[in-house]
């Protein structure tokens, strides 16, 4: 996956509280597993009316938003079930941030591993954001320093897990994480066949 190190780009307001992964990526869209083209049905409910035309109303069809890179969204964001096209989607679509007071487990987990960084922060911090974002602001976030610096030069500093820190410098999966002990797994199989070779 693409190193995360600095990200500059628009943020877009999402407000709506349990902002769900059947929201993001309808059901109808589960069969593929391409990666590419998933931009196209993110929040497809939302963006489309029944005849393909876009909603105008919708965040995503307005021409400030449609190349954002940042999602300032309400609580609980990417509620209900597994689903990695999620992710997937939010990605094809240019999105590699997401800020909010907080994000369902199993969405946290799929989005670190596809390369999105996701951001917990106090609620009047993300107001503060969200604020921005509905001035299609453009925000910087600096993982390095884990900090957001807003466009009037404000600075707020957030906080990651080291290891999901990492991977996202270093633009690893948990593969390639593994793959890094490969001469001890190697040595450890070798000796596995010797030692027992029953197994």
């Amino acid at each position: 996956m693409d190193k995360f190190t600095n990200l500059t780009g628009t943020a877009v307001p999402m407000p709506l509280t349990n902002i769900d992964t059947d929201m993001m990526v309808p059901k109808q869209f589960l069969k593929t597993i391409k990666r590419t083209g998933m931009g196209k049905i993110m929040f497809f409910d939302a963006r489309y009316n029944e005849d393909g035309s876009e909603i105008p109303e919708f965040v995503l069809n307005q021409a400030q938003y449609r190349d954002a890179k940042i999602i300032v969204a309400g609580d609980n964001f990417g509620c209900g079930s597994s689903r990695e096209h999620a992710p997937w989607a939010l990605l094809d679509f240019g999105v590699r941030c997401l800020i909010s007071t907080s994000f369902a487990d199993i969405f946290s987990n799929n989005c670190s591993k596809n390369g999105i960084l996701l951001i917990t922060l106090p609620k009047d911090v993300v107001d503060d954001l969200m604020q921005d974002a509905n001035q299609a602001a453009t925000l910087t976030v600096d993982l390095e320093t884990q900090t957001i610096t807003r466009p009037d030069g404000r600075t707020v500093s957030f906080e990651t897990d080291d290891s999901r820190r990492h991977n996202l410098l270093n633009g690893i999966d948990d593969i390639a994480v593994t793959m890094k002990q490969e001469k001890a797994i190697d040595r450890h199989e070798a000796r596995q066949r010797t030692d027992w070779p029953w197994i």
